[in-house]
C-alpha cells in the first residue's frame, strides 16, 4: 500500500476518445487532457473501432506528455499508472494498456488495470465526499444499468438495458433528424425550444416489475414519426426533440423507482443516487432524477458534466482507490472487450 500523498496517471482509450490525466489522492485534478476523435467518425454517422485504434495509436505519447507538462510532473514523480483494461472496443483498450505497461515497467510503477465502468462508477468521490454504499445508473452510449456500489471491486447488479442504450437511440434519433454524432447534445438543445406533450410515444417496460431497459421500440416509433415528416420543419424537430426527450425522462425515472425498492431492500442504508457517463450530461434527465431520488429519501449526485463523457481523471482516481487498498495489477493482465462490473469482486 502507498502511505502519503498519491499522484496517480490515468489513461483512457475505450472508445473514441484518446484521454491522459494526473490526479492525486486529495482529489485535484492536476491535468485532464482528451483529444476527441469527433472529426475522424462524423462522415460515419458513429465510432469505427479501426479508426478509433489508429487514432489513439497515433495521439496516445502526445496526450501523456501533454498530461504530465500540465501538471508540472515527471513520470518518476508518479505513483502508479492506471488504465482502462475493459470493456471497450478492443483494439483501442490494448493501445492504452500496452503503453500503460509500458510506462510503469520502464519507472517501476505500480500497474493498475481499471474495469472502466468501475471507472464511472467511482467518479462522483471524485468530486464529491460520497460514501458506500449507494445506487449507481449508469447511461451512456454503450451501456444502461443500476447496480448497488457496495465498495470499491463489490457491484450488486439489479438490471439493465435488454436492447439499446440511451445514448445510442439518442445518437441514431438525431442522426434521423438530420444532425451528427454525438446527437445527444443536439436533442437536448432542439428540446429546449419545443412542447414536451406534442408527440405521444412508446415508453417501454414501464411499470414493470424489475429495473430493466428497452430503448429499442422507443427509437423504432421516432423512426417512424420522422419519416413520415419527408419536410421536417424546425418547429417539428424542436416539439419532437422535446417530446423524445420527455419520453426517455419518464422511463428513467419508472426503472429508477423500481432500483431504488430493489436497492433499499437489500442495502437500508443507501441516501445516494449517482448518475453517470455521457447521457447524464443532459439537464433534464438529471432534473428528472433528482426528483425520483428525493421520493425515496435521496439525493442525486453526479459528476460535473466534463468528467460525464470518457475521461482520464476517473480512471486516475479509481486506481488511487485501489492502490490506497493495496490492489496492484499484474503485467500479465489482458485487455478485455467485455468485463462486467458485477464479476469485480475485490476485498
Amino acid at each position: 500500500m502507498v502511505e502519503g500523498s498519491m499522484i496517480i496517471l490515468g489513461i483512457e482509450s475505450s472508445c473514441d476518445e484518446t484521454a491522459v490525466a494526473v490526479v492525486d489522492d486529495e482529489r485535484n485534478i492536476l491535468s485532464n487532457i482528451v483529444s476527441s476523435q469527433y472529426q475522424d467518425h462524423k462522415p460515419f454517422g458513429g465510432v469505427v473501432p479501426e479508426i478509433a485504434a489508429r487514432a489513439h495509436l497515433t495521439h496516445i505519447e502526445l496526450i501523456v506528455n501533454k498530461a504530465l507538462e500540465e501538471a508540472d510532473l515527471t513520470l518518476d514523480e508518479i505513483d502508479g499508472v492506471a488504465v482502462s483494461g475493459g470493456p471497450g472496443l478492443i483494439g483501442g483498450v490494448i493501445v492504452g494498456v500496452m503503453m500503460a505497461k509500458g510506462l510503469a515497467i520502464a519507472k517501476s510503477k505500480p500497474f493498475i488495470p481499471v474495469n472502466h465502468l468501475e471507472a464511472h462508477a467511482l467518479t462522483a468521490r471524485l468530486a464529491h465526499d460520497i460514501s458506500f454504499p449507494y445506487l449507481f445508473l449508469l447511461v451512456s452510449g454503450g451501456h444502461c444499468q443500476f447496480l448497488i456500489v457496495e465498495e470499491v471491486g463489490d457491484y450488486t447488479y439489479l438490471g439493465g438495458t435488454i436492447d439499446d442504450a440511451v445514448g445510442e437511440c439518442l445518437d441514431k434519433t438525431a442522426r434521423l433528424l438530420g444532425y451528427a454524432y454525438p446527437g445527444g447534445p443536439t436533442i437536448e438543445k432542439l428540446a429546449m425550444k419545443g412542447n414536451p406533450d406534442a408527440f405521444l410515444l412508446p415508453t417501454p417496460l414501464k411499470g414493470q416489475v424489475g429495473c430493466s431497459f428497452s430503448f429499442s421500440g422507443l427509437k423504432t416509433a421516432a423512426r417512424k414519426v420522422i419519416l413520415e415528416k419527408k419536410n421536417t420543419t424546425s418547429s417539428f424537430q424542436a416539439d419532437f426533440c422535446a417530446s423524445f426527450q420527455k419520453t426517455i425522462g419518464e422511463i428513467l425515472v419508472d426503472r429508477a423507482r423500481h432500483a431504488f425498492s430493489m436497492a433499499l431492500e437489500k442495502k437500508p442504508e443507501i441516501n445516494n443516487l449517482i448518475v453517470a457517463g455521457g447521457v447524464a450530461a443532459n439537464q433534464y434527465f438529471r432534473e428528472c432524477l433528482a426528483a425520483c431520488a428525493q421520493e425515496n429519501g435521496a439525493l442525486l449526485v453526479t459528476p460535473p458534466v466534463s468528467l460525464c463523457t470518457d475521461n482520464g481523471a476517473m480512471v486516475a482516481w479509481a486506481g488511487i482507490e485501489y492502490l490506497k487498498r493495496g490492489f496492484e495489477g499484474s503485467l500479465d493482465f489482458t485487455p478485455r472487450p467485455r468485463w462486467p462490473l458485477e464479476s469485480l469482486k475485490v476485498k
